[in-house]
């Protein structure tokens, strides 16, 4: 798969590896600029190349560097982790429909431990995770063929995602989608070796575990679009 990206190049990972070691505010801050060259740069470029992809097999999911590339900075309002800096950089690309995690969407990140990445809806809100289980619950069936997709085995393995321990109201606990009707929210997610991110590889295994999620993402988010075509219908009454 031919593409200008040929890898982020040693260094950046190495910046990871020592961040992880040196995670304080003194050692990063004269370090920043090996970060936005050595990191962030290079994100950028491999965002536009796999968004030149999406265009052709996810359209709706093309979203600019600057939008898809979380930043290096952690909130730590909420957390007993107090360490100011996340240990890799991340990228997301979700439905432009002005709800971000609640309507699905691509995600990889780079480390100097791994290579992640997947994609599907994670914590949705309550109105769309009902969506979804009643979605679900009507075309268990399909959605069971897509988990068992020789691809999506083969590159995922298995359904990630917290569980309720039991069928959620509303749902008859022997209802025979019940094991997939307790998931909190649906995700299918890979790690490769980090290496990896040094190779014009990373580039064509993003693009290719993409292209398995597009019918687990299409299945998931189909729902969710009627429901926003029965509030524009409202909107014009």
């Amino acid at each position: 798969m031919a593409t200008g990206f040929n890898g982020f190049p040693p260094e950046g990972i190495d910046f990871f590896r020592k961040l992880a070691r040196n995670n304080r505010r003194e050692w990063f801050q004269p370090r920043k600029a090996i970060f936005e060259q050595q990191v962030k740069e290079p994100m950028r470029r491999l965002v536009e190349e796999v968004n030149r992809s999406l265009s052709r097999f996810a359209p709706d999911y093309v979203t600019e560097p600057d939008k898809a590339i979380y930043r290096i900075y952690r909130d730590t309002r909420f957390s007993n982790d107090k360490t100011p800096y996340k240990d890799h950089i991340a990228a997301s690309f979700h439905r432009q429909t002005g709800v971000a995690h609640g309507n699905g969407g691509y995600y990889f990140q780079v480390s100097h431990k791994s290579v992640g990445l997947g994609g599907g809806i994670y914590m949705p809100e309550p109105a769309t995770l009902l969506a979804i289980r009643n979605h679900i619950a009507a075309r268990h069936q399909d959605m069971r063929k897509i988990l068992a997709g020789r691809a999506v085995k083969s590159l995922f393995g298995k359904l990630e995602g917290q569980q309720l321990s039991r069928v959620p109201k509303g749902f008859c606990a022997e209802h025979p989608a019940a094991d997939l009707l307790r998931y909190k929210y649906f995700i299918l997610w890979a790690e490769l070796p980090a290496d990896l991110a040094t190779t014009p590889g990373i580039y064509s295994e993003i693009v290719r575990h993409f292209k398995v999620m597009v019918p687990f993402l299409n299945f998931l988010t189909e729902p969710l679009g009627r429901a926003r075509r029965k509030i524009d219908a409202r909107d014009l009454m």
